[in-house]
């Protein structure tokens, strides 16, 4: 009789010595910000690593524009991650990688008097990000091979219950013992037979209070905690949603709905996405605002008449903050920014996003540059629009891209701020019990420490007929909580020697907690230590021993 353990030591064998394409011992799909971490750390247990990158560029979002880096308890980060943040400090303390700003004149800020002394830093351009992670891997054995996608159809082949090999649209090949999808959208995942889930949860499903519909302005948490939903990114009161104004019959605005749903129940919906903007106002590196090509004036309609249903200063017409324009600008070093959503008519394209993780290369290719005209649109309309208010037209026209960050010369990322795909479904699913710790796994391999956090999902008509955002969830106030390593590893029957720690078993409210770049790097790390450990053991990811798992990340400096 063949025990399970001797299957796949059979397995293992085979893989490492079929000839039809290229061998590895982990192949990590997708070179993201956990992508990088888990390639740094399967080199250095020793491991043959390819890390497969479907772009040009390595880094994901850390290198693409998310430079203010949202933690929470900055103390839960250990290993790889933080020595990332280390290696950005130093970065930093080069004279020479200060170009456009004095050093001093930007350490004198109060945003960032908390950096001094530290031996991390968390704010970077991401020019500066790409720069130290190529020299993270620069001494490791990693290779590197960029531009290649998976075949979604029949990129995946597998034998016994595990992987054997991937194969890319161009017809390369990549065999291995142990793989990791480290991509956003979980495409290794999904093809390779993964059960995951896309969109939100009933409340009901896991006795959660957060996920689903969230339309009331304030709800509680599990423990009492109070969430505001809503209650920071949202228009003023009285915005009319039709065409023409108090016509219903003249038909809505584009992406608003007539009812939201049910409070509580589950959808397929998903948080909106944007680019997190890199701006200048430097005069001698700012691409000023273009109009796009498709601009259409409806697509900003509701924007302006937020402005227009004002009352009193325009720095006072919002719920929280103080601000002309409706985003927020984090300073980052050589005067630049990380420009994220803010208020009620933003960056976040509401309800354009629902296909794209299912959608095929083509679609998605759409989707995003969809994404980045809307955008481009919002920033013209903002510094150039008669209707919107001159001050706010004079402050919006003081930004611009950056010249000297991405690829395009109109200074825009390739990279969408994907902040919910799809989602594993393990033998443990992370829920909002976890966040809060009222569940707490015996399995950790990582530790989490933001608050529950959602953008906006959708815009509908309120029994007042007037427009409001739903979806919005931000509640904080808890401790950092340990994530199981059940979590990033599939269902043993359908896979066993695969890894995902980005797109995570978790329900989507306790994602919006997990799903911190730092915090992905501690699972690429964690999952790549798992993969080799069961290279070692000649065994599953199922059934890595844990207590030597845990011992070696301690050493590796993980966090608990």
């Amino acid at each position: 009789m063949i025990t399970k353990k001797l299957t796949f030591i059979l397995f293992l064998a085979f893989s490492f010595f079929a000839t039809a394409q290229s061998q590895y011992d982990i192949v990590i799909y997708g070179g993201t910000s956990a992508g990088v971490s888990a390639a740094i750390q399967s080199s250095r247990m020793g491991k043959s690593v390819v890390l497969i990158e479907p772009t040009n560029r390595l880094g994901g979002l850390t290198t693409g524009g998310l430079g203010q880096t949202d933690i929470g308890n900055k103390q839960a980060i250990g290993g790889i991650s933080r020595e990332f943040y280390e290696n950005i400090k130093k970065y930093y303390d080069n004279p020479d990688n200060w170009k456009w700003q004095k050093r001093e004149e930007y350490m004198d800020g109060g945003q960032t008097r908390t950096e001094r002394g530290e031996l991390s830093m968390w704010t970077f351009e991401p020019s500066a990000a790409l720069a130290v992670y190529e020299e993270m891997i620069k001494d490791e054995d990693i290779d590197v091979v960029y531009n290649e996608r998976l075949n979604r159809t029949i990129g995946v082949s597998k034998r016994n219950g595990a992987i054997t090999s991937i194969e890319m649209e161009s017809g390369k090949k990549f065999s291995g013992k142990m793989f990791i999808d480290a991509t956003y959208e979980g495409d290794l995942m999904a093809t390779a037979g993964v059960s995951y889930a896309v969109g939100r949860e009933s409340n009901d499903e896991y006795g959660e209070t957060l996920n689903g519909v969230q339309a009331n302005s304030i709800n509680r948490s599990l423990t009492g905690l109070v969430s505001r939903n809503n209650y920071n990114h949202n228009f003023v009161q009285g915005v009319d949603p039709y065409l023409v104004k108090g016509d219903p019959a003249s038909g809505l605005l584009p992406n608003v709905n007539e009812k939201p749903g049910l409070e509580g129940a589950g959808d397929n919906k998903i948080q909106a996405y944007c680019f997190r903007m890199c701006l200048t106002d430097h005069p001698e590196n700012r691409i000023p605002f273009e109009k796009p090509d498709n601009y259409d004036e409806k697509n900003y309609e509701l924007l302006i008449r937020n402005y227009e249903a004002r009352k009193g200063d325009i720095r006072d017409m919002y719920s929280y903050g103080s601000s002309l324009l409706p985003w927020i600008n984090s300073r980052m070093p050589n005067r630049k920014t990380d420009t994220n959503n803010k208020f009620g008519f933003s960056t976040d394209y509401i309800g354009r996003n629902y296909e794209y993780p299912e959608a095929s290369y083509k679609e998605r290719e759409a989707i995003i540059e969809d994404h980045r005209n809307y955008q481009k649109g919002l920033m013209w309309t903002l510094a150039n629009h008669p209707r919107i208010p001159e001050e706010v037209r004079k402050e919006a026209s003081r930004w611009g891209t950056s010249k000297d960050e991405f690829e395009r010369e109109d200074g825009w990322q390739q990279q969408l701020y994907i902040r919910e795909a799809r989602r594993m479904i393990s033998d443990y699913v992370m829920t909002q019990h976890n966040c809060e710790g009222l569940h707490i796994c015996n399995d950790a391999i990582g530790l989490a420490a933001y608050g529950m956090d959602s953008h906006n999902v959708q815009r509908y008509v309120d029994q007042n007929g007037y427009v409001q955002n739903e979806g919005n969830v931000e509640c904080h106030g808890f401790k950092p909580y340990p994530i199981s390593y059940k979590s990033i590893v599939p269902k043993e029957e359908e896979c066993n020697n695969l890894a995902v720690p980005v797109c995570v078993s978790a329900t989507h409210i306790a994602f919006g907690s997990i799903r911190m770049e730092p915090v992905f790097m501690v699972l690429g790390q964690s999952a790549a230590t798992a993969a080799a450990m069961a290279i070692d053991e000649n065994c599953t990811l199922q059934d890595v021993p844990y207590m030597k798992l845990k011992e070696q990340l301690e050493s590796d400096g993980q966090r608990f």
